[in-house]
C-alpha cells in the first residue's frame, strides 16, 4: 500500500490551529481598557470558543454599548454576550 501526501488542487492544505482562549479574552480585555468613554475596572471578560461574554458593572448605558462593541472589534470574536449591569448609586 502506499500513501500519498495529502493536497487541496495541487497545494497542501493550510492548517489552521484554534485559538486559545485565555489569549482572545486578554484582546478583549486590552481594547475595553483603553476604549475612550469606557470605565471597564469592574467588567469581566471570559470566552467560550469566539464567543466573548462580558460581565460586571458600569456606571451609565452608554458604557454597556461602547463595550459591546468594543468586544465586537476585537478579531477572532463571533459573538458577545452582554451581561454588563448599570452600577447602582453610592455602591462600590
Amino acid at each position: 500500500m502506499v500513501f500519498k501526501k495529502r493536497t487541496f488542487f495541487g497545494e497542501e492544505p493550510e492548517r489552521v490551529t484554534p485559538e486559545h482562549p485565555a489569549e482572545l479574552e486578554r484582546r478583549v480585555a486590552h481594547l475595553l481598557a483603553v476604549a475612550p468613554g469606557l470605565d471597564a475596572v469592574n467588567v469581566q471578560v471570559t470566552c467560550t470558543g469566539s464567543t466573548a461574554v462580558l460581565d460586571g458593572r458600569v456606571a451609565s448605558e452608554e458604557e454597556i454599548v461602547r463595550a459591546e462593541e468594543a468586544a465586537r472589534a476585537v478579531p477572532g470574536v463571533t459573538d458577545v454576550i452582554n451581561r454588563i449591569e448599570l452600577a447602582k448609586v453610592g455602591s462600590g
